[in-house]
């Protein structure tokens, strides 16, 4: 469903996808299957976005985007693509390369600074800055984003189990899974 008021480019929109008021899909994008896209979304030429996402209200992802499946995005995020933006210079090759991996949610008014990877399952708070790469299943929000703790693919925050050589075992008290972590990365936490 494309809601008559939304404007969609020469884009590949997936089976089941909703687009609603006001969004605009440049061409070239690329939409997965039931994604839902809100209300004043901006998606630029040339984004790829996974399978089942959810894109709240005015979110802006520009070239260079990549987004993952099941990938949650909260309202007025706003991802950058140019490290030395000039109103003068236009060069494609100045435009660096976000990935977003499966399962990540960012929390809203958030902005996403060109060139990070956010790792799968990884959670950003609302209102965060994210100037650098984000590990998988890392908590992390703040002005700039600091590594906080780490969540479940369900959500729910993780706690320390044990530690086995260079491993950290994190278990999830809501649904029980285990999650292995690297103990380098372990550490990073800011408590």
């Amino acid at each position: 469903m494309i809601h008559e008021s939304a404007y969609v480019e020469n884009a590949e929109i997936g089976e089941g996808t909703k687009i609603w008021h006001f969004a605009h899909i440049r061409k070239g994008a690329k939409i997965g299957k039931n994604c839902n896209i809100g209300k004043g979304v901006y998606i630029d030429t040339n984004v790829k976005i996974g399978d089942s996402c959810k894109i709240q209200n005015f979110v802006c992802v520009y070239q260079g985007v990549e987004i993952g499946n099941n990938v949650f995005i909260g309202p007025h995020v706003c991802f950058t693509n140019d490290i030395y933006p000039r109103a003068f210079i236009w060069n494609e090759e100045r435009l660096s390369r976000t990935i977003i991996k499966d399962g990540v949610s960012i929390g809203a008014n958030t902005t996403i600074i060109a060139g990070v990877t956010i790792g799968k399952y990884a959670m950003v708070g609302a209102g965060s800055v994210v100037t650098k790469n984000v590990s998988d299943y890392g908590l992390v929000f703040g002005n700039p984003a600091c590594l906080k703790g780490f969540v479940c693919e369900c959500g729910a925050k993780l706690s320390k189990s044990k530690r086995e050589n260079n491993k950290v075992i994190l278990n999830c008290s809501q649904c029980g899974k285990d999650i292995i972590i690297d103990c380098r990365v372990y550490e990073e936490v800011k408590r």
